[in-house]
């Protein structure tokens, strides 16, 4: 901040609160009120949050916890803020706000309006925020590999779960208790899909489509503990594969172990990008349109950085990754692998459990 000029930082989302805070709630599935936080140039941040937030987050480590009854259409919030900005910025400090690429504002546009011409114009604090946040301390580290160990599990017993003859509603329902039932606090985010010999869209919601022999099904999940997630996927056949989809899952698990190879600090998540889609060339993949093959992972199921041809972010220690190559074989048919990870300084320490070198056969 004192690098920037910033007098004061504003976030409003739930990541970046619960990052400075610790307050940690579902009460964020609700859009209905808004919730800030500033952070001073030095000492501890000020929570300006709805008073039925007050006791959770007076429970965290922050002192200075200002109220107001919410909702309230005429004034939710702007004045309270205003008055905490004004005391720690002054009234010609700067304001940092986080603006750039995997950030948003969270509070109405008329509010965010009224905010500005009050105080002026927000310094752009995405860096700031980026900085922190891909880096991870070893007590969030813990927390990932806990979940990821969770996950890992109920993978493994997937095999004994589903059969031919369920529906997918039936698959999803079944793997979600299990990853449940072995520890996880939740299961915010699980996509997947089953076809005939192939899957062209691995991101739906299922349906009430019946389990084949020879279809295939990719699971993939976001999985927490205590506020950090997993996410990574599998890959499985029903009674049998065609030859084809064996080659192409053995070209996503080379191309990942290709990824794991590459990974250390210093190299850039381009050079990680390359390594990883250099094998799928190598197998002739038909493109990869979808953007990145991995990413970073934290608070978040996704988070910086990105694995793509041009995003060119160094790779530092204790920065939690997931390596995600996705290879489309056939015209309609992809398939995608994904593991976590960890960047020490010898390299990737796998935080899930290595796939299978073959296609697994339920």
């Amino acid at each position: 901040m004192a690098d920037q000029g910033v007098a004061a930082l504003l976030v409003c989302t739930e990541p970046e609160v619960r990052y400075f805070t610790g307050f940690h709630t579902p009460f964020w599935q609700s859009p209905t009120r808004p919730w800030f936080t500033v952070v001073p140039p030095a000492g501890k941040p000020i929570a300006v949050i709805p008073s039925i937030g007050a006791a959770t987050m007076s429970a965290t480590w922050i002192d200075d916890v200002r109220t107001w009854s919410s909702p309230n259409l005429g004034d939710d919030g702007i004045s309270l803020l205003v008055e905490c900005l004004r005391e720690v910025a002054g009234t010609d400090g700067r304001i940092g706000l986080p603006m750039g690429p995997e950030t948003h504002v969270r509070m109405p546009l008329a509010d965010l309006d009224r905010l500005r011409s009050i105080v002026g114009d927000f310094v752009d604090t995405t860096a700031i925020i980026r900085s922190l946040r891909m880096v991870k301390s070893e007590a969030e580290i813990s927390k990932h590999r806990r979940i990821c160990a969770i996950v890992s599990d109920a993978f493994a017993v997937l095999p004994d779960l589903l059969s031919t003859a369920m529906t997918e509603r039936q698959a999803f329902a079944a793997f979600r208790g299990e990853i449940l039932s072995q520890g996880a606090d939740d299961v915010p985010y699980l996509v997947g899909a089953t076809g005939p010999g192939g899957i062209d869209d691995i991101i739906r919601q299922p349906s009430d489509r019946v389990i084949e022999p020879g279809d295939l099904l990719i699971f993939d999940t976001g999985s927490t503990f205590d506020g950090y997630f997993s996410d990574f996927d599998r890959n499985f056949a029903f009674t049998h594969a065609t030859h084809d989809a064996k080659d192409a899952y053995q070209a996503v698990w080379e191309a990942t172990e290709a990824g794991l190879e590459a990974v250390r600090p210093g190299v850039t998540t381009t050079q990680i990008f390359e390594a990883m889609n250099a094998v799928l060339e190598g197998y002739g993949s038909l493109g990869n349109d979808v953007g990145r093959m991995g990413h970073g992972l934290g608070m978040q199921v996704t988070e910086w950085p990105s694995h793509t041809a041009n995003d060119d972010t160094p790779i530092e220690e204790n920065m939690v990754l997931t390596l995600e190559p996705g290879l489309f074989w056939a015209p309609g048919k992809a398939m995608v692998h994904e593991e976590n990870l960890v960047v020490r300084s010898t390299g990737a320490e796998l935080l899930s459990r290595r796939a299978a070198p073959d296609l697994p056969i339920i």
